[in-house]
Formats: structure tokens, sequence, C-alpha cells
């Protein structure tokens, strides 16, 4: 009887064989934390749709920040609900605003923490669209003007790195002439470069009560079925300075992080969105998975395809898995 002379099950026989030969490794280094920020003092509201994510005052932030800190998570992304809603966002480049508020107790008590700034407008308008409304459409040009504002108000506030994730043409462009002009040449811009016109963003609506008020977002977020489209849209970004490029939702776009990578030597972040989170937390809820097998799985799977950072709500859980 002839017996197999290559055996790969000879690496596999324990788990420290598995350890040294696993291929990609998730750390805690490679997560960046959303927090969800919002007006008053000591207030931590779960969101219903998204078991262990709440909505927080800014006190209540900064108690996370230090956590998370302490965990080895380097970098959180901040949005803000403000008090109060307009057609123009106004909130979003109010240097008083929820965000400004915030980024200064955060800096002033976790100064070593990379504090990025979500730049959007979908928190703060009151029809819910990322930029200004003109004749039921996002008007991109108008928008600009205000995205140059409020990247300078959250850069003055101690923001460390801006996230521009509104779509707008020309947004990476607009943020660093603005920034520059102010001197302010060391902040870099992690651009929502391929950001998908996706179904998994339901639960992150209900956390920012950012639902559009009519519409849809389908004429500046990207069609679901393009790949292509991405790679010059990513390659549009890093063309107007983009120091990190983004695609967003993570999981049924690992070919799109791939191709990504293969395109570019700059960072490539992926965003595990909240839909996708949500999934897993209540199907382990229910019992029908393992919740902890499976947002290590889905971790590894984003790293695997390409990414070097991940924005997931799962970095909290994950880093103190990592911890133990």
């Amino acid at each position: 009887m002839a017996f197999p002379i290559n055996r790969s099950r000879r690496l596999r026989k324990t788990e420290n064989l598995r350890r040294m030969m696993r291929e990609t490794q998730v750390s805690a280094e490679d997560f960046i934390a959303p927090l969800f920020v919002c007006p008053g003092e000591g207030i931590r509201k779960e969101v219903p749709s998204m078991p262990g994510v709440f909505q927080m005052s800014v006190d209540e932030a900064v108690k996370e920040c230090r956590v998370l800190d302490r965990l080895g998570v380097p970098a959180v992304i901040l949005f803000g609900i403000p008090e109060s809603k307009d057609a123009l966002g106004t909130g979003a480049y109010d240097d008083s605003g929820i965000i400004q508020t915030a980024n200064q107790a955060i800096k002033e008590a976790v100064p070593d923490l990379v504090l990025i700034n979500d730049l959007c407008f979908c928190e703060y308008t009151d029809h819910g669209h990322c930029g200004v409304v003109r004749n039921s459409d996002v008007d991109n040009d108008a928008t600009l003007d205000l995205i140059r504002k409020t990247a300078v108000s959250q850069v003055n506030s101690g923001a460390d790195m801006l996230a521009p994730s509104g779509m707008m043409d020309g947004a990476v462009k607009a943020i660093r002439e603005a920034l520059d002009a102010t001197g302010a040449y060391g902040i870099p811009i992690m651009a929502y470069s391929a950001k998908y016109s996706s179904g998994f963003y339901g639960p992150f609506r209900d956390a920012a009560g950012s639902a559009p008020g009519f519409g849809n977002r389908k004429t500046y977020q990207m069609d679901p079925a393009n790949r292509r489209e991405a790679l010059a849209e990513v390659a549009l970004d890093l063309a107007e300075g983009a120091d990190i490029v983004m695609v967003k939702p993570a999981l049924a776009y690992l070919d799109v992080i791939r191709e990504v990578r293969n395109l570019t030597g700059r960072p490539v972040a992926a965003y595990n969105v909240s839909g996708e989170y949500a999934m897993v937390k209540a199907a382990g809820k229910m019992g029908w998975i393992d919740e902890n097998t499976v947002m290590w799985e889905i971790l590894t799977g984003i790293k695997r395809a390409g990414a070097d950072l991940i924005l997931t709500y799962f970095a909290h859980q994950a880093a103190e898995e990592l911890q133990k």
C-alpha cells in the first residue's frame, strides 16, 4: 500500500505548530475603533441594533479611549451626534461642536491615541444627506466649501487625521489645500476611496441618526457591482494627496481590498461596518454561530485580503481577548 510522502497535516498537529505556521496575524495595532459621541454628561446608551456599541457623552468617550489605549488599540475614529441639525450641517464645522469638544477632551486625557475625525455631514444635516442639497441632489462643489471649513475646525481642535466619508469628487484635494494653507502639512488624510452604496449601513444610521430623509445616496456612493471603478477612485484620491485609502464595507468586498492592495504601496484600510457586526452579534445571541470564532475569522479574512488597518466595532472586544 502506497502512503503519501507529503502530509500537510504534519504541521497542524498541535496548537503551537499551527501558530508557527500561521501566515496572517491580527493584533490590536491593526484596529481603529469607531466611537459615537453625543451631548450631555454621564451618557452611555447602548445602540439596540449594535450590542456592545454605545452613544457616549464626551466624558464617557474619554473613559473609553483610556481603556482602548491600555488595550493597545492605537486609534479611534469619532462620529458626532449634534444637539441640533440644519440644512447645511453647521454643527460639523462649529468650533464648539460635539466633535471639536470631544477632540479637546480626548487629546488632553490620552495624548498618544491617534484621534481620527470622520468628515461628513449626514449626522449634522436635517435631511440626512452628505452635503448641501439643491434640487433634491447633493451639490458636490458647494459641499467642498463646507468640507474645507470642517477640516480646519477639526484639526484646530486636536484631530490627528481626517477621514472624508461623503464620496464627494475632489474632497481629498479640498482638504489637503485647506490644511496646507493653514500650515497643517503633517495631518494625514484617510480617504473613504471605495465606499459602496450598501445595505450593510443600517445599524450605523441608527447609532448616528443619519438616515437620509428622502431618496438614497446612490449618486455619490459606488455601485456594489463595480470593481474597476473602485481602483479608479483610489487612484484619484492618491493623486489628490490621500495618505491612506479605504474600502467600505469589507466582507462583501474582499476582492476589492485585494485589488487595491495590489494597486498601491500605500496603507490600505477596510471598514468592518455596522451591519457586518450586527449580524454576527445577532446570530451569536441566537446560538446559530460561535460569535468569538466568527469574529476572529472575519478580522483575519479582512487582513488576509490585504488590509493594513481595520475599522471595526469589535476593536474593544478583540483587543481584550488578545490581552488575555
